[in-house]
């Protein structure tokens, strides 16, 4: 499965989606429509556990929006694109899998949001992170406010976004934005053997498990703590749960069914 904008590549359990626009993998309105349609179609193939997402060459993960969208002041055009980023950034956050950030080179402004918006991060030694837009006038409109606060605290989301400090991967590891920096070229190498280790999990266990862990963002614990034990309860309802202690109790590898 490819396109122009972005590369789809199928591995076993795990889809491989490389931003393809050099020579900074920038968005358009284009490119966050197929991201959209890309995750959705992922949603619906139930072989698919994980989903890695990383950019084409060895500079940029992705320089975010081309900023001449936004010269001459339409407010037609700004919503137009507001609304493409948070749709597509938002259907990746909802994927049901497991959703992985390969950082290998800079990702600026949207190029970051994006990578806020998977599950998981792994950068390369080299790579750097911002969220700009202060700079130029604009602000961070796919989630960046929110879920950039929610993984390093209020104290660091004010530092990136209101003084525009820009992050080298050491630090940006330290503070939690990201999980693991590793050697230059190593980043799809790492995200793949987690994405292998997602493999090994139920898949219906885990895309309630993600429900659970995103809904301690929203909701407070003593609504979260009931709905743990509810869905813990529907899990019963499913095809791997039976099959996953039954493995076990047999010391055989589980044949999930994700049903």
């Amino acid at each position: 499965m490819t396109n122009d904008a972005i590369l789809v590549s199928i591995e076993q359990h795990t889809a491989i989606l490389t931003l393809n626009n050099p020579p900074a993998n920038i968005w358009t309105a284009h490119s966050l429509n197929l991201l959209k349609q890309t995750v959705l179609t992922l949603n619906d193939n139930k072989d698919i556990y994980a989903l890695i997402i990383t950019g084409q060459g060895e500079k940029f993960f992705s320089a975010g929006a081309d900023l001449k969208l936004f010269a001459d002041g339409d407010k037609a055009n700004a919503a137009t694109m507001a609304k493409a980023f948070g749709d597509a950034f938002e259907t990746l956050s909802q994927f049901r899998g497991v959703s992985i950030a390969a950082i290998n080179g800079y990702a600026m402004g949207g190029g970051l949001e994006v990578a806020l918006a998977c599950d998981i991060r792994i950068a390369e030694q080299q790579a750097q992170m911002a969220l700009p837009e202060a700079t130029v006038g604009l602000l961070p409109c796919a989630g960046g406010t929110q879920n950039l606060t929610a993984l390093v605290g209020e104290g660091w989301a004010k530092r990136m976004i209101l003084c525009g400090e820009r992050l080298k991967a050491e630090q940006a590891e330290k503070i939690g934005l990201v999980e693991e920096v590793v050697a230059q070229g190593q980043s799809l190498v790492k995200a793949r053997e987690l994405a292998a280790n997602v493999a090994k999990q139920s898949p219906s266990s885990v895309s309630v498990c993600k429900t659970l862990i995103q809904a301690g963002r929203q909701q407070p614990r003593n609504h979260a703590l009931p709905l743990e034990r509810e869905l813990f309860i529907g899990l019963f309802d499913t095809e791997d749960q039976a099959e996953g202690v039954n493995a076990f109790l047999e010391k055989r590898s589980p044949n999930w069914k994700n049903g």
